[in-house]
């Protein structure tokens, strides 16, 4: 990684008005009295409709802005993402969603003010990132419960870690393990799976570490497969999925590819980062070697 340049930046914050649980009307003046404005030059811009922040970005990387911030949840880091790929504009992250999982891996401060303060003295590193059909993924992607639960949760009143719970309880005496094919680099693989995840990055969110291994420079994709299991042991597999020891678990199996093709019985829902939507029977994730640009703290790993 390279400490950011002593040139002037320019740097646009997006900001997503419905993201998580919180208003957000204090960010514009935080950016204020946060950013060094004798170092750098700073517009906001809200957005007003799902993939906004997607053509503002784009318009950014047009004209020349070094930094682009994203300031919601895992859906509004994609979008801006999406437009940042393969550019030299730089993703940075103010985490105000549910889960924030790519902000939490990137160890990204959940205060807004801690997270801001790294315009000020962060440092720029190159991040792999994924994609599943085409579509840029940062954190995760998934077929399986968590897709079902991903579902249900968007189509909620209401957000926050609490709604969250509550309904991956309900889903879960639902959900039934299905059958995949799964090919990881030539290798063939049949599994019967409560869940299958594909992470670029260690996590869901709200520190639930879904492949608690896998770092964001390595070139590959950690393939975590879940299977099925009863509902005394439930309360172990989540345990472990907190404590960073999902892959102990025996009812877990964790790959590692750079090139995944998954196929399954007919279309069905997915998440990609967190967002919900219907993807075709058969899904190519593929990842791209420190393909985006991301502003961090000064103090993460080199391994992260």
């Amino acid at each position: 990684m390279q400490g950011m340049e002593e040139k002037r930046k320019h740097i646009l914050a997006i900001i997503n008005p419905v993201s998580g649980t919180g208003s957000k009307d204090k960010i514009p003046r935080l950016i204020d009295t946060v950013i060094d404005q004798e170092k750098n030059d700073v517009s906001i811009i809200m957005t007003e409709y799902a993939g906004h922040a997607t053509e503002i970005a784009a318009q950014a990387v047009q004209d020349g802005i070094d930094v682009v911030v994203a300031i919601g949840g895992d859906g509004t880091v994609n979008e801006v993402g999406t437009a940042l790929v393969g550019t030299d504009t730089a993703l940075a992250i103010v985490p105000c969603g549910s889960g924030n999982g790519l902000a939490r891996h990137l160890r990204i401060s959940m205060n807004a003010s801690r997270a801001l303060q790294v315009l000020n003295n962060g440092v720029t590193g190159r991040f792999d990132y994924c994609t599943v059909n085409g579509k840029p993924f940062f954190c995760t992607c998934g077929m399986g419960f968590d897709a079902a639960v991903s579902y249900k949760f968007s189509n909620e009143g209401t957000r926050g870690f609490i709604t969250y719970i509550k309904t991956t309880l309900a889903e879960y005496f639902k959900y039934k393990a299905q059958d995949y094919i799964i090919d990881i680099d030539g290798n063939r693989l049949e599994e019967r799976a409560f869940v299958i995840a594909c992470c670029n990055a260690a996590q869901y969110g709200n520190n639930a570490y879904i492949a608690p291994r896998a770092t964001m420079q390595d070139g590959l994709i950690d393939v975590t497969v879940m299977h099925g299991f009863n509902l005394a042991q439930s309360p172990l597999i989540g345990a472990r999925l907190f404590l960073r020891s999902l892959d102990k678990d025996r009812h877990v199996s964790i790959y590692r590819g750079k090139r995944v093709v998954i196929e399954r019985r007919d279309e069905d829902v997915m998440h990609i980062d967190g967002d919900p939507m219907i993807m075709p029977a058969k899904v190519v994730i593929e990842n791209v070697n420190k393909g985006i640009s991301i502003l961090v703290p000064p103090t993460l790993p080199d391994d992260v």
